[in-house]
């Protein structure tokens, strides 16, 4: 790479990335259209200015673009180391939260993946009334017998919380414009916990004047952490590098995947469209005070998402 106005233009685009993401130009409403679709991807602008200073002969250039990729890489690297854990000394509780691409994921694979990770609590988005029925018949509800979904006006916009344990109504959350049913989790040890299937409009395509907008809102119609404890798992169509994600994680939550060290991994994009994953916008959070044993992305069938588990113990 030697042509200066090139390699001058790709270090302008490089520290203009930096700049946007350290000042969270995505929580301004006048910038917030364009800002928050691009935000999504600053893992891969970190990697590819720190390729680009290396592959540049200039020292200008070079040096700009590599002050750029240390500054981006300092937000997302992270991600990438497991965090020490709170002693917590409660019951482990495993958790599984999956997008089922408008009800084809829903089957006899989703089942299996329920069996084998031993989840005790999953959570669905773009739930259908076919794909209820559908994980009916694939034997789900002898996995997990407890039920509360909300499909009835939504579409291939519904969603559901189907666990091991009883289930009753949770809280109350302002209507959004896909389902985001809530329910409280009575485990065994009598502990009790929040749940919320989380599931906002996606903020995209830029174009459409209000889609940024009502992701956020519907971001904001979530509930802040506490007792007792909340646990919010979805499609939250949210990366780390938004500033409204982790305005949400300041009131209360961790990402259980960064804390494992695992934040990186993408979880949108996969089959069946045939691109590879890109974003990681699928997340479970949990109380500060859970300690996080591990998390794993999983390929389903029919689905543009990965599903995501995670294990946590819960305070005693």
């Amino acid at each position: 790479m030697s042509r200066s106005p090139l390699q001058w233009a790709i270090a302008g685009c490089a520290a203009a990335w930096a700049v946007t993401r350290l000042a969270q130009a995505d929580r301004h409403p006048p910038l917030e259209r364009a800002a928050v679709p691009v935000a999504a991807f600053t893992p891969q602008a970190a990697a590819a200015s720190a390729l680009a200073a290396l592959a540049m002969r200039r020292k200008g250039p070079a040096v700009t673009t590599g002050l750029a990729a240390v500054a981006l890489g300092a937000v997302v690297a992270p991600r990438l180391i497991g965090r020490r854990q709170p002693p917590a000394r409660g019951p482990v509780l495993r958790v599984l939260t999956v997008n089922l691409l408008g009800g084809g994921a829903a089957g006899i694979e989703l089942v299996g993946l329920v069996r084998a990770t031993g989840a005790d609590v999953l959570f669905v988005q773009e739930l259908s009334d076919d794909a209820v029925t559908r994980l009916k018949r694939a034997g789900l509800s002898e996995l997990l017998p407890n039920e509360i979904s909300e499909t009835a006006g939504y579409g291939h916009r519904g969603s559901g919380i189907y666990a091991r344990y009883p289930l009753r109504d949770g809280l109350r959350l302002q209507a959004t414009a896909a389902s985001q049913p809530t329910a409280r989790l009575d485990l065994p040890s009598g502990q009790r916990l929040e749940l919320v299937c989380v599931h906002p409009h996606p903020p995209a395509p830029p174009w459409h004047r209000d889609a940024v907008a009502r992701w956020r809102t519907e971001l904001t119609v979530l509930p802040p952490g506490g007792d007792p404890l909340v646990i919010l798992a979805g499609d939250f169509n949210a990366t780390l590098d938004h500033a409204q994600f982790r305005r949400l994680l300041r009131l209360g939550y961790v990402d259980a995947a960064s804390q494992a060290g695992n934040g990186l991994i993408p979880t949108w994009g996969p089959e069946p469209s045939g691109r590879p994953a890109l974003l990681t916008v699928d997340h479970v959070l949990v109380d500060p005070r859970c300690a996080v044993l591990g998390t794993s992305a999983h390929g389903v069938s029919g689905s543009d998402h990965r599903a995501l588990c995670a294990k946590i113990r819960l305070p005693a």
